[in-house]
């Protein structure tokens, strides 16, 4: 029975499974609401990802309109935990989150790293007296100067003993110091008289207090390779390796295969050029069978480079960057554009480089590269200002002497001797 199972499925191609691995997270048509933020997350559950881009590009890539009103209503009704999983340089680090039930199946353990005196302290103090504010956590701490305390806090943070009833100190702590503007807010507004730094605003608490039982080792286990299941519809090897999952693949290997004998997952070879073993939803794997078939009008998405929606440096290899030089990485701040599945453009850290992959055939080189052109476009348009107006080089080269460039050119694009700009409209 399973030997037939597992030969109802043709071997795809790796496009086919950026497509599903997209429209199974919810980035190719995103929904409104607190339910949709709720599915979200429950979706992303520990993924490492980069605090800096959580509500900018990640989370509005699957929620239509996000506010981060929304999550800061999630999060202080006790519904969503945030915990700290790594520091990325000074003002950055991935975290993960987490609904509140799930917390304790979930969560990757401490890595047991020595806590200094005033970590110490911090924490003897919030384990004592629950959830506190600033003011006496820094008193417990031995006072002195405030950023000392709140270097402190950080440091629990990532090292996954901290966190906060909201995601306020988050922001704070990913946004860089900016200039207080002279006119006041609209609305009604005043000035707080407390003197608690930005990024140590909201109760601090440590996440053993948010656990009442511990999970067993086959229940984390057991918790791991569902939530991946959940999260990517089909798993392979290189799953593994993405997440940070401690052991590899072989940690939750035996808990998939049990799955598998007990009918509720399948195995077998459905994406080409994946590794062979791969474990698959049997609903995942209708909507596999159901995206083979391309549509009419080039399917579009842009996600960030890190993002588990994007397949790529991950399940699927990144493609040649050729003379280009340095190939794609999943480095924080670039950009995965993916046109009916396949990797199309991406942007770098910096947004005047671009390395693009367009068809070999036609018509299909065509429509990839206006469907490209005009995402571009719109991105360079758009009023966040986090893209540049202007493109220097495409896979090395300058961007006039690329066969996108006509394509940019009609999209709205102006040549000039430093490259393509795009001029903001009023």
């Amino acid at each position: 029975s399973l030997a037939r199972l597992r030969n109802q499925v043709e071997p795809v191609d790796p496009p086919v499974l950026a497509r599903l691995i997209t429209t199974w997270q919810g980035v190719v048509r995103p929904r409104p609401g607190l339910e949709s933020l709720l599915d979200a997350i429950e979706n992303l559950q520990g993924a490492p990802l980069p605090a800096s881009l959580l509500e900018t590009e990640i989370l509005p890539a699957r929620i239509e309109g996000y506010d981060p009103a929304d999550l800061d209503a999630l999060t202080g009704a006790g519904e969503v935990v945030w915990c700290g999983i790594e520091r990325l340089g000074e003002r950055d680090g991935r975290l993960a989150l987490f609904l509140a039930d799930h917390l304790a199946r979930l969560r990757r353990p401490p890595a047991g790293d020595e806590l200094s005196p005033r970590e110490h302290a911090i924490v003897e103090h919030l384990r004592g007296h629950g959830a506190s504010f600033f003011s006496p956590v820094h008193e417990a701490a031995g006072g002195g100067y405030p950023g000392e305390t709140v270097d402190a806090l950080w440091n629990l943070v990532w090292k996954g003993h901290a966190t906060n009833d909201t995601f306020h100190a988050v922001r704070a702590f990913v946004s860089p110091p900016e200039r207080r503007s002279r006119r006041p807010a609209p609305g009604r507004t005043f000035r707080s008289r407390r003197l608690t730094p930005p990024s140590a605003e909201g109760r601090w608490s440590l996440l053993d207090a948010r656990i009442h039982a511990a999970a067993s080792p086959t229940e984390a286990a057991m918790a791991l390779a569902r939530q991946l299941l959940s999260r990517y519809g089909i798993v392979a090897r290189d799953v593994a390796s993405a997440e940070g999952i401690a052991g590899g693949f072989s940690g939750v290997y035996g808990v998939l295969k049990a799955m598998e004998d007990a009918g509720r997952i399948r195995r077998g070879y459905f994406v080409g050029g994946v590794g062979a073993t791969q474990f698959a939803i049997p609903a995942a794997l209708d909507l596999l069978r159901s995206l083979r078939e391309m549509p009419e009008d080039p399917e579009v998405v842009v996600v960030a480079a890190t993002d588990p929606a994007n397949p790529y440096g991950c399940l699927l290899p990144w493609p040649a960057a050729g003379e280009a030089g340095r190939g794609p990485t999943r480095t924080v701040g670039a950009t995965s554009i993916l046109v009916n599945g396949s990797l199309a453009a991406y942007i770098s850290r910096g947004t005047r480089q671009l390395l693009v992959w367009l068809p070999e055939d036609e018509p299909a080189r065509t429509l990839t590269a206006r469907a490209l052109a005009g995402t571009l476009a719109k991105l360079a348009r758009a009023q966040d200002g986090r893209y540049a107006l202007l493109i220097d080089e495409i896979n090395g080269m300058p961007s006039e002497s690329h066969p996108l460039a006509p394509h940019l050119v009609e999209a709205g694009f102006s040549p000039s001797a430093m490259g393509f700009q795009m001029r903001r409209q009023a």
